[in-house]
């Protein structure tokens, strides 16, 4: 059984068909779009995670020709009917953009959330994947996304989560069905991210997946079953080499993720083994929590609770962004009379991030990347990096084939 799959939440799953624009549940729910990390997580012992099998298949669909309609199941949707293999691709969340460009699909993207702000970030890891590029700039920017803009786009599929959408205070149920039946089909899931509880109504339906076993599903969606085995055994065999590399629990460092804008006055702080798709990266190198418990994954915290906490790695999100320096943020720590007494900065082990809402070849690199920030001698070193593309890593020394990967995307598999 892949380690990729997942486990299901309930009996139940909503149809949600094309032909009809049928959803099955009723009700209307009521909410924002910002969510923080800060809400309600749950903790049910049938959640699978990144690094774990289960015991589910995973649906995919039968191949097939563009010409011949065929079905894909996800929760919250159900069975899925395309008439043809998806091109134009409406996404909101960059997990799904990421997995279309995986797929060798990320010029067929007509939207996500913060075009410029993730294209610079993508493009920070494009250039050690021979002959892949990709350009997401000047893209519509969906994260409060209107019906009337999904109508001018015009798109074949919308990986987006109707769970999600339908608790923007401009949506309603009517609407995700009117958009499903006259555009294209609802085809994401999202609430994954952190196992949050889906809205009133919805539960029966959803279920939580690893980022891989969603990565599959939507694999199916595009007829690319073959691209996503290709990366899924780069995936498998990089954490294998985590695996066997690791050392015990007891010998690992304390470490937190945090990100700022300016970190003299907010810090927002993560932790990195809670459940669900945006702890990918690390939930399987099984850092010990600085925190131990006291602080919620998205709090706010200052130089003196970091102190407190005493991580031995800093993990900073955002890092790797254009226009972020790590040596400016390096220079704050270092300067100041509190945060220059915390371990991690003594030590020189603050180190950067890319994304939490990564798509398959994000998880890849920041896999590798996070192995040898947290092991460095289990893993080799991260070089001290300050700014610029992800650092040329000695092919010796890297954790997965970047040929491989850029094979797949360019669909020589």
């Amino acid at each position: 059984m892949s380690r990729h799959d997942t486990n299901r939440r309930g009996p139940t799953r909503r149809s949600y068909l094309r032909s009809t624009g049928a959803l099955l549940a009723g009700g209307t729910f009521a909410g924002c779009a910002g969510r923080s990390d800060a809400q309600t997580e749950t903790t049910s012992s049938t959640a699978t995670t990144d690094e774990a099998p289960s015991t589910t298949d995973t649906t995919t669909a039968e191949p097939t020709d563009d010409a011949t309609p065929y079905t894909v199941s996800m929760a919250p949707m159900g069975e899925v009917e395309f008439d043809a293999v998806p091109e134009s691709i409406f996404t909101r969340l960059t997990h799904h953009a990421g997995m279309a460009f995986a797929l060798g699909r990320g010029d067929d993207v007509n939207a996500l959330h913060a075009p410029a702000y993730y294209d610079a970030l993508w493009n920070q890891f494009t250039p050690r994947l021979p002959g892949v590029s990709l350009d997401w700039s000047g893209l519509y920017s969906s994260w409060q996304v209107s019906k009337e803009q999904l109508y001018a786009l015009d798109s074949d599929v919308h990986l987006a989560d109707p769970a999600w959408i339908v608790q923007l205070d401009t949506w309603n149920e009517a609407d995700l069905d009117e958009v499903a039946t006259n555009i294209a089909p609802w085809f994401g899931n999202s609430l994954s991210d952190r196992h949050v509880q889906p809205p009133a109504g919805w539960a029966e339906s959803y279920e939580y997946y690893t980022l891989w076993a969603q990565f599959e599903k939507v694999a199916a969606v595009f007829q690319e079953d073959a691209r996503y085995e290709a990366l899924a055994a780069v995936h498998d065999d990089l954490l294998t080499t985590i695996e066997d590399r690791l050392p015990p629990a007891d010998e690992r460092p304390t470490a937190v993720m945090i990100s700022s804008g300016d970190l003299e006055k907010d810090i927002y702080a993560y932790t990195l083994d809670n459940p669900g798709f945006l702890t990918a990266h690390t939930r399987p190198l099984g850092p010990r929590d600085a925190f131990d418990g006291s602080v919620e994954s998205g709090s706010t915290v200052d130089f003196e609770v970091l102190l407190e906490a005493d991580p031995a790695v800093i993990l900073f999100l955002g890092g790797m962004q254009p226009g972020t320096s790590m040596a400016d943020a390096r220079a704050v720590l270092e300067t100041d009379p509190v945060a220059s007494q915390i371990t991690a900065v003594q030590n020189g082990r603050f180190h950067p991030q890319g994304a939490r809402y990564q798509g398959p070849i994000l998880n890849l690199f920041q896999l590798e990347m996070s192995a040898k920030q947290l092991y460095p001698d289990a893993f080799g070193e991260w070089p001290t990096y300050d700014d610029g593309p992800y650092p040329e890593i000695p092919e010796d020394e890297q954790l997965f084939d970047r040929q491989r990967v850029a094979d797949a995307i360019l669909g020589d598999v």
